[in-house]
């Protein structure tokens, strides 16, 4: 399991099964982390630099860009070479 090493992440009475790894990312490299890619498309692509009249209008855009994020679009923003080793 990647970790990203957030604070409230974290805890000292945490058990962690054999069966489980835990990989914590650097304390800062938000490149590093697949999700971040995600947001970064969908502020890029959706949900920057306008200006939505009302909820209706940020709920529809919201919608929009949600289902932008096909299953592939996910694998291409998410894949990294360094997570194929840590999960295989």
């Amino acid at each position: 399991m990647v970790l990203d090493q957030a604070g409230w992440h974290g805890a000292k009475a945490l058990r962690v099964p054999d069966a489980v790894t835990l990989v914590p990312l650097p304390p800062y490299g938000p490149e590093l982390n697949p999700v971040e890619r995600v947001w970064l498309y969908l502020r890029e692509g959706f949900l920057s630099h306008r200006v939505l009249d009302g909820y209706a209008e940020i709920v529809a855009a919201c919608c929009q860009a949600w289902n932008a994020l096909t299953p592939e679009r996910l694998r291409s923003l998410t894949h990294q070479p360094w997570v194929q080793k840590v999960t295989s």
